[in-house]
């Protein structure tokens, strides 16, 4: 980074220019390596400019156009121009205030017109701004911008918290928007299953009804055939006597209670046979309007 001098000679480190003066006046620029001078012609080493890249961080505080007070951090990367390092020894002193008062003018004339969702989104927008402004100016001094980064930007702490109160109350909103769907969608699967079992079920009567008017068609007209001078209706009477008998025996034989309290008498059986033959009735008409 310096220079050491052994009696007429001097030394430019790698990655560094001199700048090489006589009687205080810029003669020209030392590439690295040895350099033979002439102290007795006034001729010496004024200074020695670094060409590696530096980097500076700028820390801006501004406000939005939503009247919200935020700080900018930027990382500007930039180096000195080998070719015009004599401009950048001589005619700027502080590369680094002056970089930063023009990070400052551009950032606070550029992020007012913006809001702080705005910012957020357009960052780069910010940083490239920056950047041309930046390039344009410094290199006049000698200096070349490398690159820009905005490397965070910090709203007050107040909008912070509020930020997050609003992007968890908008996560909440969804998710019970989905938890309603996942319900709503869940009530009319349960609608459809019990409107389709009771449908089956309905269907399952009907065939059983259905099975017991057939058979007792079958039982009347055999009875009917084998025993001479039977009406249907006699037949009909018979078999719902036998099968109210054999109810009452089921009770009795498979029933838990010990006492089974039954109406009986020959109306109610008298009732029970008209009930079985209305029932043949709207199993034969069912059949003929499903056909």
């Amino acid at each position: 980074m310096g220079n050491s001098c052994f009696g007429l000679f001097t030394c430019i480190d790698q990655a560094s220019v001199g700048v090489l003066e006589r009687w205080g006046r810029f003669e020209k620029l030392a590439e690295p390596g040895f350099h033979l001078l002439n102290p007795c012609g006034g001729q010496w080493v004024a200074g020695v400019l670094s060409t590696r890249i530096s980097s500076l961080d700028v820390r801006i505080e501004t406000k939005t156009k939503d009247n919200v007070f935020v700080q900018l951090v930027c990382s500007i990367q930039y180096r000195v121009v080998r070719e015009n390092a004599d401009d950048a020894f001589y005619e700027l002193q502080n590369p680094k205030e002056q970089i930063q008062a023009y990070v400052f003018d551009v950032v606070r004339a550029l992020v007012p017109r913006m809001t702080l969702d705005d910012l957020f989104e357009q960052k780069g927008e910010v940083a490239k701004a920056v950047l041309e402004e930046l390039e344009k100016v410094m290199r006049e001094y000698g200096y070349s911008i490398e690159h820009i980064l905005m490397v965070d930007i910090i709203p007050d702490a107040s909008v912070r918290k509020a930020m997050n109160e609003i992007n968890a109350a908008q996560r909440l909103q969804l998710a019970n928007v989905y938890k309603g769907e996942a319900e709503k969608v869940l009530q009319v699967k349960r609608a459809e299953a019990e409107a389709e079992a009771k449908y089956l079920g309905g269907v399952g009567v009907a065939r059983q009804r259905q099975a017991i008017t057939d058979g007792l068609r079958e039982n009347i007209l055999n009875f009917s055939g084998k025993v001479e001078g039977t009406s249907a209706k006699e037949v009909m009477d018979l078999i719902m006597i036998t099968q109210y008998f054999d109810t009452i025996k089921d009770l009795g034989n498979n029933s838990k209670n010990t006492t089974v309290f039954i109406p009986h008498g020959p109306g109610h059986v008298r009732d029970i046979g008209d009930q079985i033959r209305n029932g043949q009735l709207e199993a034969a008409s069912a059949q003929v309007n499903g056909e």
